[in-house]
């Protein structure tokens, strides 16, 4: 990076922040096991890091059954993946959070981030238990025995009498065969699969055909106006290949991306292979996290995720239009000039602003951040030997709008 460039990471004015219930009950948690390993529980959270990072080809392993990589998982990971969790239901539309009542899937819960996740978000907003109504799905006894007790534990903590928790072992490879048991409680208003995608089939040839053979027989199971929400690791393999079983969906008509994609056309980010779209979203981490990281030598200062929503009934995040855009990096701040890509049913494109031509119209570009939807009218872009540039930019009357932010 050029010493005259640096980057606005992410939305400095919306930072998530747990509820103070979710904090108690995760910080026992991290207490117990704290307690129970000592020093060894940094190590663990480090394994499990090389583990879902680097040893990509063990991944499918089941850790959770193994101690105390599962107690590692469970003080660090658990409330990170909390939060990514609570971030995307953020996105989903305001009227779905006044349903009467909720009939949740977690699939692949594992120890019960999703379902527990959920929970939280709808207690927070009026939502009691028996309007509640959650399936949590994993192949590991032990995981979902973990889940129940943290439901249990957080029913307490909030003084609720019931907490509708159903569990069942169920490998998740089952939903692409075509004589898998058929589920109770559904149709569902909402489907999460977090982080399990990546280790379906992993070092299968045919392996986008089978997870979107997985996702199709989910969105079979959705109420006709929920939604299913894939959330994915940030790395450019598994990023990538959920763009790639998205296309794939998308090319049958299985469904239609409710979020973050702003258009049914083949993702642009494959068009490159050293592409990929991620996201990051501001936080505010629990002091644990803080003190493990500083053990292990991480950094966590920001959510990092890759996810797509998708819906059957049409409905998308904002009306569709070809001045709206998502900003699918950060904003580069060079010398003179700030720069972001963006993307939308055109594909991707960078958009500049020079400083000289900062407006009270164009204003609303210095707050740009990765994951805002954006709106301007009009784009300036040079032509090349009969081709518009691909650096486009605002004029000093160009009018642009943050539609939505992250």
């Amino acid at each position: 990076m050029s010493i005259h460039e640096h980057m606005q990471p992410f939305n400095r004015t919306r930072r998530y922040r747990f509820s103070q219930d979710a904090l108690r009950l995760f910080h026992e948690v991290y207490q117990d096991a704290r307690r129970t390993h000592g020093d060894r529980l940094p190590r663990s959270v480090a394994d499990l890091s090389v583990l879902f990072t680097k040893n990509r080809t063990a991944v499918g392993q089941r850790y959770l059954d193994q101690e105390p990589l599962a107690s590692g998982y469970l003080a660090y990971f658990l409330p990170v993946n909390f939060a990514k969790v609570q971030v995307l239901l953020d996105e989903l539309p305001d009227d779905c959070v006044h349903r009467p009542r909720w009939s949740i899937l977690d699939v692949g819960a594992g120890q019960g981030t999703a379902s527990l996740a959920c929970w939280d978000w709808l207690r927070r907003r009026g939502h009691g238990a028996a309007s509640l109504r959650v399936t949590a799905l994993d192949h590991s006894q032990a995981a979902l025995a973990e889940a129940a007790r943290l439901w249990d534990g957080y029913r307490l903590a909030v003084g609720a009498t019931q907490g509708p928790l159903t569990t069942a072992v169920q490998q998740i490879e089952k939903f692409a065969e075509k004589t898998s048991v058929p589920l109770h409680g559904g149709p569902f208003d909402l489907i999460v699969i977090a982080n399990v995608l990546n280790e379906l089939y992993v070092g299968a040839a045919d392996a986008t055909a089978l997870r979107a053979l997985v996702l199709e027989r989910l969105l079979s199971m959705l109420a006709p106006d929920g939604a299913l929400m894939v959330l994915e690791p940030a790395l450019r393999s598994t990023a990538r290949a959920l763009h790639e079983t998205r296309d794939l969906l998308l090319a049958r008509g299985a469904c239609r991306v409710y979020s973050p994609c702003l258009h049914d056309r083949s993702c642009p980010a494959l068009l490159k292979a050293g592409d990929w779209c991620h996201e990051e979203r501001a936080w505010e981490p629990p002091e644990w996290i803080g003190q493990l990281d500083r053990e292990v030598g991480f950094v966590k200062d920001a959510l990092k995720f890759s996810y797509v929503i998708l819906r059957t009934d049409g409905r998308t995040i904002v009306p569709r239009r070809p001045n709206v855009y998502r900003v699918v990096s950060e904003l580069r701040v060079l010398k003179g000039e700030k720069r972001a890509w963006v993307c939308n049913e055109d594909g991707r494109s960078e958009i500049g602003r020079l400083d000289r031509r900062a407006t009270a119209a164009n204003a609303s570009l210095d707050e740009w951040h990765r994951g805002a939807i954006v709106a301007v009218d009009q784009i300036v872009r040079k032509q090349r030997e009969g081709t518009n540039a691909g650096l486009g930019r605002l004029a000093e009357d160009s009018a642009a709008a943050i539609v939505r932010p992250a």
